[in-house]
């Protein structure tokens, strides 16, 4: 006699689920916003506030994106840009296998990145960037909390589809 093992459905991740990615989202872009409040009402545009060596808080404003990558681009069409980007990423979101928990977790991240700088395109016609990492012969493009949502998200993605095992094809 042949034993039957039964196949157990693997639990979904918390963030492939819509509620709880939408309120991770919310809370992000939230948090992002009322940083780049802050920055905006209390640091001095373009003079370096050193932290620690380093880093330096260094308000400035991009007119591109992530990065300051593309900043001669037209501003609608960096909007259109990132409401692709949006979609596309939930798209792949709504495909991912329920329990892809780092794929999912990124895709919140990237989803929260985009919309906090797309919220600033609408509200100021460009993105408040303000951590600077530098070194006395070098230092790295000045971005925000939004633009690291993005990258970390990314890198999540990555890591799930490099790390993780995937079902075979039936």
């Amino acid at each position: 006699m042949t034993e039957v093992t039964p196949i157990v459905p693997a639990k979904a991740a918390l963030f492939s689920r819509p509620l709880p990615i939408l309120i991770f989202i919310v809370i992000a872009v939230i948090l992002d916003q009322a940083i780049k409040i802050a920055v905006d009402h209390y640091l001095p545009l373009q003079q370096a506030v050193h932290v620690v060596p380093m880093l330096a808080l260094y308000r400035t404003y991009n007119l591109g994106v992530a990065f300051s990558m593309l900043s001669g681009l037209d501003g609608w069409l960096i909007v259109g840009m990132r409401l692709i980007i949006v979609v596309f990423v939930l798209y792949l979101w709504r495909h991912a296998a329920k329990d892809r928990w780092l794929a999912h977790l990124g895709f919140a991240l990237i989803i929260s990145g985009a919309l906090g700088n797309l919220v600033d395109r609408f509200l100021y016609g460009h993105v408040i960037d303000y951590v600077l990492f530098y070194t006395e012969t070098w230092s790295f493009a000045v971005f925000n909390l939004a633009d690291s949502f993005i990258t970390v998200g990314a890198g999540a993605v990555i890591l799930d589809e490099l790390l993780l095992p995937k079902k075979p094809k039936a």
